[in-house]
């Protein structure tokens, strides 16, 4: 009978994980060394996009000599369900599929259907949901909801067709984009989220116009602070708009009022429209850091586990699974590595940048394609 071979990387990145004490049954209560449960996980399905936006995949980087990931490295419909099927059963309630573009993932309504069968610790659907580009939506909407799918967030920077065009610098234009929300909205895949990622100079004039446009509709537009994610979007502070001037902005022409979190750990800071015209909301990583809730953990397309979005660095579960480890050697090894998490890099932001280089700090942060935002 053959034995499977592994590559030796893979051995050397197991020695490297965290020891469980012992492999160990979850009861869904799991927190890490500041409090933090582990409720979010956030899986990227591939590391490729047929966008070049600026602040995450430019195109002088990424360009046609930019080599991806191959097929074989990436985790197995099958061995990101078993993972999965881990985390939750230490606490995870959401389970949010990104990229890169997830879309461009072969058959994964086939992924969304074996998450869609899972169940949390008491015994409720997950909240799985999609982040995407839009560009492939308006095909796909209706089979990705009949395969489970619950909710979709479509990230969209301008409705001047002319901004976004550039913004991608693919040529894409604003009209695919709409009608991919069109067809989200007829198949239910709701409610419907509208991320925009505001830059300063670049796309910040279009911030009325997409609050205008969306506005009285059951789509919830949030707008993002450019972030300092990973080390080749050249980020500079001075390209942030901080959340304050944007809800300023919208305030003086549709008067604004503060909601309350709908859950916990929450990453927007939510208001309504006093007239009852529907919600805007605002992730203010840069200006307002919350890193003190977050109960979000990152599933890399090759089974590296990130803590924070702002890690130089995963653990490697992918070589776990493949050297034989049983679900409760994985469910071990998880708890250590939660327990021992400590990431708050937004909240230190200011202290890191003003602290002596040390060869950890130096270390290129991980690119927001490769783990999903």
């Amino acid at each position: 009978m053959a034995h499977p071979v592994f590559p030796l990387a893979d051995l050397r990145r197991l020695a490297a994980l965290p020891r469980a004490a012992a492999p160990m049954e979850p009861n869904g209560h799991l927190a890490d060394s500041l409090g933090r449960p582990l409720r979010d996980l956030r899986i990227s399905v591939t590391d490729r996009c047929n966008f070049r936006c600026s602040y995450c995949m430019p195109k002088d980087v990424f360009d046609k000599s930019y080599r991806f990931l191959p097929h074989g490295a990436l985790l197995s419909f099958e061995e990101i369900t078993r993972l999965a099927r881990v985390f939750v059963a230490h606490g995870v309630q959401k389970i949010r599929l990104t990229g890169g573009e997830p879309l461009l993932r072969k058959d994964l309504e086939r992924l969304i259907a074996m998450l869609a069968d899972l169940r949390t610790v008491d015994g409720q659907p997950l909240d799985l949901t999609l982040t995407t580009n839009g560009s492939l939506l308006a095909r796909k909407a209706q089979a990705l909801k009949q395969a489970g799918l619950r909710r979709i967030t479509v990230s969209l920077d301008a409705m001047d067709d002319g901004v976004f065009r550039r913004m991608n610098d693919v040529d894409f234009p604003v009209a695919e984009v709409l009608r991919g929300l069109e067809a989200a909205e007829r198949a239910g895949l709701g409610p419907i989220k509208i991320n925009m990622v505001v830059k300063r100079g670049t796309n910040d004039q279009e911030i009325l116009p997409m609050a205008r446009h969306f506005r009285g509709t059951p789509m919830v537009l949030r707008f993002i602070e450019y972030m300092d994610v990973g080390a080749t979007n050249r980020w500079r502070l001075d390209d942030v708009l901080p959340s304050a001037e944007v809800v300023r902005r919208i305030d003086c022409e549709h008067p604004l009022q503060p909601l309350s979190a709908a859950r916990e750990g929450e990453t927007a800071q939510r208001w309504a429209y006093r007239d009852g015209g529907g919600e805007i909301g605002v992730i203010s990583s840069v200006t307002q850091a919350f890193c003190r809730d977050c109960n979000r953990a990152r599933l890399s397309t090759e089974g590296q586990l990130f803590l924070c979005l702002f890690a130089h660095q995963g653990h490697d579960l992918r070589a776990l699974l493949r050297s034989g480890a049983s679900d409760a050697q994985l469910a071990g090894t998880l708890a250590a590595i939660w327990q021992g998490r400590d990431d708050r890099y937004s909240e230190l932001r200011g202290a890191l940048d003003a602290a002596p280089a040390t060869a950890a700090a130096a270390a290129p942060r991980v690119e927001m394609h490769y783990i999903g935002g």
